[in-house]
């Protein structure tokens, strides 16, 4: 469904992304692991043409979307449900009006239709009842899902994940990874989540990438990447630093 072709992307002299080369089935989840700073959320940008690479292609469904104008663009990104790392709520409005907000422009749906896909959306989250509350009112937990709400009112066939359980303690987090895992089968989405939290990425992911040194050092399901010998796979498993590494 999406494949990642010899892919580069600099920032001035910084070289963040190089010869980066996956693919991803329908229906998968993926999870992509990496050093903090090490290009995994620039990577996630890539994938629904919020940045464009230096070199390279990303295809969805065979369609390279790094050639795509903004308008053709708008048309795959539809197919696109996206969490971002904070959640990305809008402080002034309420939830039901951050869950609706892709519906702002929409004359072809009523005030009611719309009500009742938030109403449905939220319930799906565990979040029901929450309409009229505003971000500052509710925990960080709550926000993440309020966020994921948002992501997935359209039904999205992909959803992006931007270090969901970032910030959160080890309960909450654990809901939103039960939380991704029920979407994903609900909705039969193919799932791409970014982090650094191991647990996490063993819960929810089928297949685990590892970005080092800007490229995918190494794929593999979670039994064979939390069970690898290799040295660098090892050390970022087990937490381990070595000053005297460039990991990056």
């Amino acid at each position: 469904m999406i494949e990642v072709r010899h892919l580069n992307k600099s920032f001035g002299s910084n070289r963040i992304l190089e010869d980066v080369n996956f693919s991803i089935a329908k229906g998968e989840s993926i999870v992509i692991i990496g050093r903090s700073g090490g290009g995994k959320s620039v990577l996630l940008k890539h994938l629904i043409g919020l940045l464009k690479p230096d070199s390279g292609q990303v295809l969805v469904d065979q369609e390279d979307i790094t050639a795509m104008n903004e308008r053709e663009l708008l048309r795959v990104r539809r197919r696109f449900g996206m969490l971002f790392q904070n959640a990305a709520l809008f402080d002034s409005l309420t939830v039901a009006e951050n869950v609706a907000f892709a519906f702002r422009r929409n004359r072809e749906m009523s005030r009611k239709e719309i009500e009742e896909k938030v109403a449905d959306v939220l319930d799906l989250v565990d979040l029901p009842g929450t309409q009229n509350k505003k971000p500052a009112e509710l925990s960080g937990g709550m926000r993440k899902r309020v966020g994921l709400a948002r992501a997935i009112i359209y039904r999205p066939e992909i959803l992006l994940y931007d270090e969901p359980t970032t910030g959160l303690d080890p309960i909450v987090a654990d809901s939103i990874d039960q939380l991704m895992l029920r979407i994903r089968d609900r909705l039969k989405a193919t799932s791409v989540v970014v982090t650094h939290d191991m647990r996490s990425a063993r819960r929810v992911g089928q297949r685990i990438l590892l970005l080092h040194n800007r490229r995918i050092y190494a794929s593999g399901t979670p039994d064979e990447i939390f069970g690898s010998t290799d040295p660098v796979v090892r050390k970022f498993i087990d937490g381990v630093s070595d000053q005297k590494e460039d990991f990056f």
